[in-house]
């Protein structure tokens, strides 16, 4: 092996082996091109083509314009009956956490009225948070609730942090997924801010509604997850209650 080869497999052994240690975790920048030649004695091209090689491994990913990333391994996430983001983040071997970013009551709009089967303008609760998979974010959610129903609703979702945990608490022991509808999109930028992604990001929207053990609706979510981040994927069971309509 010539010495530019010796030292280009070097870079990338060295750089794999930090990535597999943990010091670049999923989501992380890795150093400019200019910063890795200065680290390791080398010109640009000796380091473009250990960058070259890691992407073929498919341990980072390129942005044009922002650098290189550690990929995240994708999240196997189901969607059926009972889709509960806490548990599928477990089940993958994931650590599951959230943050809230906005919760409050208002008039629905006529579209969260109809999915919710509410009278139009009727209150709801409005949340809004992001999904984060071992501290990198995967999905930006935002849940509407009956008020009228749950007046106590918004309390026990600010100290729960979960939406299963604050349902039980004013009464809906258990819910199922009644339809779910994924589409393809884009980030723009306030989504790609939250989810630390580059705007025109591809997310995949998932519209869903979930009821009570009496069939009736009591969430109506639209969460945006990364693309690059979750496989989403239905997980068999009882397809008559799950509905997914992907773009034409």
């Amino acid at each position: 092996m010539s010495r530019a080869g010796a030292l280009w497999q070097k870079i990338f052994e060295t750089l794999r082996a930090e990535i597999a240690d943990g010091a670049w975790r999923a989501g992380a920048r890795l150093p400019t091109e200019a910063e890795l030649a200065r680290r390791f004695d080398v010109n640009r091209h000796t380091v473009r083509r250990a960058l070259h090689a890691l992407a073929d491994e498919e341990l980072v990913t390129s942005r044009r314009g922002a650098g290189v990333f550690v990929r995240m391994r994708p999240v196997a996430y189901p969607i059926g009956l009972r889709t509960r983001f806490r548990q599928n983040l477990l089940s993958a071997g994931r650590t599951p956490s959230s943050e809230l970013l906005h919760l409050t009551q208002r008039a629905a709009s006529d579209r969260e009225a109809h999915a919710l089967a509410l009278a139009p303008g009727a209150p709801v609760h409005v949340m809004e948070a992001i999904s984060l998979a071992d501290g990198l974010p995967i999905s930006l959610a935002r849940s509407w609730f009956c008020a009228t129903r749950f007046p106590g609703l918004t309390e026990a979702l600010r100290s729960t942090g979960s939406i299963t945990a604050a349902l039980a608490r004013v009464g809906v022991a258990d819910y199922l997924r009644q339809s779910t509808r994924l589409t393809g999109h884009n980030a723009d930028a306030v989504q790609a801010r939250h989810l630390q992604i580059v705007p025109g990001d591809a997310l995949i929207l998932s519209e869903s509604v979930n009821i009570d053990a009496s069939s009736t609706r009591v969430e109506y979510g639209r969460t945006y997850f990364v693309g690059a981040r979750v496989e989403l994927f239905h997980d068999g069971q009882d397809s008559a209650s799950f509905v997914t309509r992907l773009p034409q």
